[in-house]
């Protein structure tokens, strides 16, 4: 919890200082790359560390990952320019990839199938903490002239988290010779830089249909092709192509990755309509959208009395009907905007997503055995990433569309309303998407439990 601590309230404290940054040190066009360096460093890497914990362990990897993060945040607190925090921020995203799916994954090693569900909503709970913790902080640093001090608060957080996990958390790896795929990581590394570089900056730095939008595309794309016929022949691959290939991991995969447009769709977006609609302060409209991370860890912990009964499938199908619901209630009302409107429908959608998103990682992770379940948690979070961020610009090229063919653009409100409204429209269409994928999810045993002989002493880690 400490350790998925450092990356949730990170995410969450920097845009409530960023005219504090900017008026410091400068850079205001180029200050969004704050969050999509961070975002691309991030996803990037998730695959490459998942593999590599199932071949030398968690704890290594988390460690390094929380090394990272601290290295990044030191140097980021100490940053003398807009270029040079941006490069420090690519550190902190470095370290965040680490950080947490192995902190997912040690939760898949060292509990049973019955209290996993508990346990994910735990960490789940983190984030619905972040999301109050972490604006108040970095407006309390703004206000103070310190914004230096939302990088520099996370020393102390990243060093109680690596003393804990050093002290309490133990495994026993079997060390084997392996091979590392260092061809496979680079071009998974750079061809996925360019595709979620071409969906993050598409429509904004450049246009969809200019050159440059065409060959970062086209770049990335056929990249990855030449990464997809390596890992086919490399003995170790960094993401093994059975990962796409079974259909439990496949469907889990294409339901996180319609969590995450969900989730960023709602995280982008509700403020926006909020103070730009009814004029309502960014502390009621961070609020609103609050009751989305509420509701999220709430259904999570309890989604294990339910897959237990029922099994993972319908357990999922209850989450998606209810995440269809309150996007369908957001996206009906929009037209008339209310506060408690929003937050009523941003809290079921959290009470939806929670049932989806944990029980169907639980099963994927419950499909496999301790030496693959390290890249199954990766790439489901991979999945969630790349929704996000394919999510996000869809739904800004909605957005914008509209802004352009009215003349107040985006200081109208009755432009936001509209645009907002076909934004939370899209969001609807996810969610009915995501639940083609629930259910071409193949229903498992809901008894089905982790191997006698996990390569992890759940007994000594949880001591």
């Amino acid at each position: 919890m400490l350790s998925t601590g450092l990356v949730a309230i990170d995410s969450t404290i920097v845009a409530t200082a960023v005219p504090s940054i900017v008026q410091d040190i400068g850079g205001f066009t180029s200050f969004p790359w704050l969050f999509s360096a961070y975002l691309l460093a991030q996803a990037v890497s998730v695959p490459i560390y998942g593999k590599l914990s199932d071949i030398v362990g968690r704890k290594p990897i988390i460690l390094s990952g929380i090394g990272l993060f601290l290295l990044g945040s030191i140097l980021c607190g100490v940053a003398w320019s807009m270029p040079a925090l941006i490069t420090f921020r690519v550190l902190q995203g470095l370290g965040a990839g680490a950080v947490q799916p192995m902190a997912i994954t040690i939760a898949g090693d060292i509990y049973t199938l019955t209290e996993r569900a508990k346990v994910q909503g735990y960490l789940a709970s983190v984030w619905a903490v972040s999301s109050v913790v972490g604006p108040t902080l970095g407006g309390v640093f703004s206000s103070l002239g310190i914004w230096r001090g939302i990088f520099l608060v996370n020393i102390p957080l990243c060093l109680l988290a690596g003393w804990m996990l050093l002290r309490t958390f133990h495994e026993d790896v079997e060390r084997t010779k392996h091979r590392v795929d260092y061809l496979g990581a680079g071009l998974l590394t750079v061809s996925l830089t360019l595709i979620i570089l071409g969906a993050l900056e598409g429509g904004q730095a450049w246009a969809w249909n200019s050159f440059i939008g065409i060959a970062v595309f086209t770049a990335g794309a056929l990249l990855f092709a030449a990464f997809v016929l390596v890992e086919r022949r490399t003995p170790e691959p960094v993401l093994p192509p059975w990962v796409v290939s079974r259909r439990l991991l496949a469907t889990t995969a294409m339901i996180s990755f319609g969590v995450g447009a969900v989730m960023l769709g709602l995280t982008s977006y509700v403020p926006t309509f909020l103070e730009g609609a009814l004029a309502t302060s960014p502390i009621l409209a961070g609020l609103a959208l609050a009751a989305l991370t509420l509701g999220w860890p709430i259904s999570a912990s309890q989604s294990g009395r339910f897959y237990l009964r029922i099994g993972f499938r319908r357990t999922a199908l209850i989450g998606v009907t209810v995440t269809v619901i309150g996007t369908a209630v957001l996206a009906l009302t929009a037209s008339s905007p209310s506060i408690l409107l929003v937050a009523a429908s941003c809290f079921i959608v959290g009470l939806g997503l929670g049932l989806v998103a944990t029980p169907s990682l639980i099963a994927a992770q419950s499909s496999v055995e301790w030496d693959e379940r390290g890249v199954v948690t990766g790439a489901n979070l991979f999945a969630r990433s790349i929704g996000s961020s394919i999510g996000v610009a869809v739904f800004g090229a909605v957005a914008n569309s509209i802004y352009a063919g009215n003349p107040g653009g985006d200081t109208d409100a009755q432009t936001i309303v509209s645009a907002s409204s076909a934004v939370f429209l899209a969001v609807l269409i996810s969610a009915l998407l995501t639940v083609v994928a629930v259910v071409a999810m193949p229903a498992i045993s809901k008894t089905t439990t982790p191997r006698e002989d996990d390569k992890t002493d759940a007994a000594s880690s949880g001591q």
